[in-house]
């Protein structure tokens, strides 16, 4: 997975932590979540606001 798979990234995210509400999540830890993530492989230093912007949104969406 890349930053920019942020559909796929949030579907394991729901999976990894099920019993979070993601639209109370800090970006700092959302980061970490990410890059933490089994098949996660992508370089740090490409992340920003708006690639974990729209990782949260996508998986505020999935929860939905």
């Amino acid at each position: 997975m890349k930053w920019t798979d942020s559909r796929e990234i949030a579907i394991a995210l729901v999976e990894a932590h099920p019993e979070v509400d993601p639209g109370t999540v800090r970006f700092t830890d959302l980061y970490a979540w990410v890059r933490a993530l089994p098949g996660f492989d992508d370089d740090p230093k490409h992340s920003g606001e708006k690639i974990l912007e729209a990782i949260q949104a996508a998986w505020i969406d999935e929860v939905e």
